[in-house]
């Protein structure tokens, strides 16, 4: 933050005023890249009803994950990382729940899909079950398995 500040010619104080915490910065700047991907998922998926949530889900799992800048930083501060992708600590994961929220609505009432669940509910779920298996890695040590999370997402859907 001391060297962005200086960088801007602001003092630490403005740009905390400006941005609350690192967190919070950081999640900003995640989600600017975020958005970007969830874009190119939702323009690229094909399909009807789940096949097309399913389309969605895995290309922005697979663009995160491959994410050069992201892995960078997931590598240099884990612990930061998770937090700020799966914590309120940053509004990431709040941003990709709620659009994930508004791809489940769109199936539902323009591609066929019928939910078991309510939207919200299921964004929530799906976006936990991706960051578990995306970050298993971060959580558990073990390697990380978009496969797994497209399968129980599919479970969810279905």
């Amino acid at each position: 933050m001391n060297e962005l500040a200086q960088e801007l010619g602001i003092g630490r104080a403005t740009l905390y005023r400006w941005v609350g915490t690192r967190d919070q910065l950081l999640g900003e700047v995640l989600w600017s890249l975020a958005e970007l991907g969830l874009a190119q998922a939702r323009a690229e998926a094909r399909g009807r009803g789940a096949a097309w949530v399913l389309a969605v889900y895995r290309r922005f799992g697979d663009l995160i994950v491959e994410l050069e800048p992201l892995r960078r930083f997931v590598k240099a501060e884990p612990e930061c990382a998770l937090r700020v992708m799966t914590s309120k600590a940053s509004p990431l994961q709040r941003r990709v729940v709620d659009t994930f929220r508004d791809v489940l609505v769109e199936a539902q009432q323009r591609k066929g899909l019928r939910l078991r669940l309510d939207p919200e509910t299921l964004a929530f779920a799906m976006v936990r079950i991706a960051e578990s298996f995306l970050w298993t890695d971060l959580i558990t040590g073990e390697a990380s398995d978009r496969t797994k999370a497209h399968q129980v997402a599919g479970m969810l859907l279905t």
